[in-house]
């Protein structure tokens, strides 16, 4: 079960089918999925990715993953996951560029952070970032995240693995 998380504008709640035009707009947009993974994926893998939500993550209890919404809309994902090439927990989250420089992701980050060290009982929570991703290094910086060591990406180039601790 995969309790509701509330900030002071966002409501991160379990995805329903009805998200998948949302979520397939998200992770197509190549602003967004320029720092998803491995970037832009075909509409017929991400569609595949939504449903996998439901007949895996959500079926097998897997890890927490929400839709992000503020007023209703669906605005971002958000997801907290064990991660071997952090050892630990990560958290990943991805807002639509309309809600970009508004404090949402800060928002987000720290809702996961709390859910991983209140909820989950977690010691230290991660993120992995794309160098060149600015905006969430600062962000996650501000919030308390430490850069702890790279990883370097088998097309050259590198991830930041940033870690907080309670």
């Amino acid at each position: 079960m995969i309790p509701s998380l509330r900030t002071e504008r966002l409501v991160l709640e379990p995805y329903v089918p009805e998200d998948e035009e949302g979520f397939t707009a998200l992770f197509r947009d190549p602003r967004v999925s320029a720092w998803m993974g491995d970037g832009p994926a075909p509409e017929e893998d991400v569609r595949a990715l939504f449903g996998r939500i439901f007949t895996k993550v959500y079926a097998q209890e897997l890890f927490a993953v929400w839709a992000v919404r503020r007023d209703g809309v669906l605005v971002g994902h958000a997801e907290i996951k064990p991660a071997e090439d952090v050892g630990g927990h990560e958290i990943v989250y991805a807002l639509a560029p309309a809600a970009w420089g508004s404090g949402l992701g800060t928002e987000v980050a720290e809702a996961l952070v709390d859910h991983g060290f209140g909820t989950l009982g977690l010691a230290e929570v991660h993120a992995t970032v794309a160098e060149h991703n600015t905006a969430s290094l600062r962000l996650l910086g501000r919030i308390g995240f430490e850069h702890v060591r790279d990883i370097a990406e088998d097309d050259g180039s590198t991830t930041r693995v940033l870690t907080r601790r309670p």
